[in-house]
Order: C-alpha cells, then structure tokens, then sequence
C-alpha cells in the first residue's frame, strides 16, 4: 500500500474512533502525530481528503474537518439514496435464494432477541449487520467507480450517525422491520417493492439524522 493511502486509512480510522472531530481544525503538523506518516504523505492525503469533502482548507486558520451540519446531512443521504436504490435494483435479480435467506433469518433472530432484551453486544451487532447488508448489495454491483463513491459517503453517514444518531434499544426492532421489509421484497424478487423499501429505510434513517 503506498504511503498516502496508508496516510488516508489511518486518518479516516482516527475519525471514526472519534479521536478527531467533526468541526476540528487541525494542522499538517498534528496530522503528522494522528496518523503516523510522513509530511510527504500527509499533503498528499490532503489533496484527497478536499476532494471527497471531508476536509476544507480555511484561509487564515487552516485545515478544518468536515462539519456535520443539514447541508452534510441532506447531500449525504440523497447521494447514499441514489446509490442503494440501484444497488437493490440489481440485487433483487442477482441475489441468490440462500444469501437472500441467510439475511432474513439473520435479522428475524436480532429482532426476536431484541424484544426481550437489547445488550450493548446486540447492538454492536444489529449495526454491523446494518452496514454489511448494504456494503453487500453495493458489492454485488460489481463496479469500482460507484463502491469508490459509496465508501467515502459511508464515512460521512457514519459521521452522521455519531453525532446526530445511532441504532438505540427502541430502535432496534424498527430498523430490523425496515430491513426485514427489503430482504421479503428481495426473496420475492419484487424489484418496485425492493426499491420503495429501501427508500423508506434511508428516508427513516435520513429523518432520525435531522431530528424530524
């Protein structure tokens, strides 16, 4: 892996782990001491960073992370939007019966354990489950260019996600609904019903984001 993309994984790590923060100004200097990489990589990194927007350059006070505000939030969600919706177009004829099965016996067993009691565990993993579903029907697309787009917004949704909302207990059980709605639609290989699930779905989430 070459040093600036080494420089970017580390960075984009530091992030998630909330160990920088969204808002944050920081200097070349700093994330030098964040990542672990050399100046050269870093100013490469940069460049990067600028381009898929989660870094600005500000005059007279210098780097700034990317703010989590409802312009972030609304261009976020409707690029993530545009994305899925022809990722579960495609997945709905691809997919196969057991993978489709696996997905719904995977999420009827988080839902059913939910209702009883939600742990800490369950809900790392009803998260996990919630992005691997996704991440899986962007894969099967099977194009660089569109999984390229997805993974930096991905990082700007879990930016959302932990400054403005999360999977909570009560919501465990909704979000496994809204899920459990596109896998149904998904073994019935109804393509218009897949879509205005997943619709709803990034719409609920896009909604918990904003506060509406």
């Amino acid at each position: 892996m070459l040093m600036r993309e080494q420089a970017y994984e580390n960075f984009t790590e530091r992030l998630l782990a909330r160990e920088i923060s969204p808002g944050q100004f920081v200097s070349q200097r700093e994330l030098v001491q964040i990542t672990g990489m050399p100046l050269g990589a870093i100013r490469d990194m940069i460049l990067r960073l600028e381009a898929d927007g989660l870094i600005r350059t500000v005059p007279n006070r210098g780097l700034q992370i990317a703010h989590v505000d409802l312009d972030f939030i609304r261009n976020a969600f409707q690029l993530r939007g545009l994305l899925e919706r022809e990722a579960v177009r495609q997945f709905v004829k691809t997919a196969a019966d057991e993978d489709i099965e696996r997905l719904r016996v995977e999420h009827s067993t988080v839902r059913e354990t939910a209702e009883s009691s939600v742990t800490a565990e369950l809900l790392d993993h009803a998260q996990a489950m919630d992005r691997l579903m996704h991440d899986t029907m962007i894969d099967a697309l099977k194009n660089e260019l569109i999984a390229n787009i997805y993974r930096v917004n991905s990082i700007k949704i879990r930016l959302i996600c932990q400054e403005n909302t999360r999977i909570l207990p009560r919501l465990v059980t909704s979000v496994m609904d809204e899920h459990l709605a596109i896998i149904n639609a998904l073994a019935q290989r109804d393509e218009a019903a897949a879509v205005a699930a997943m619709d709803a779905h990034i719409d609920s989430a896009k909604r918990r984001a904003m506060n509406i």
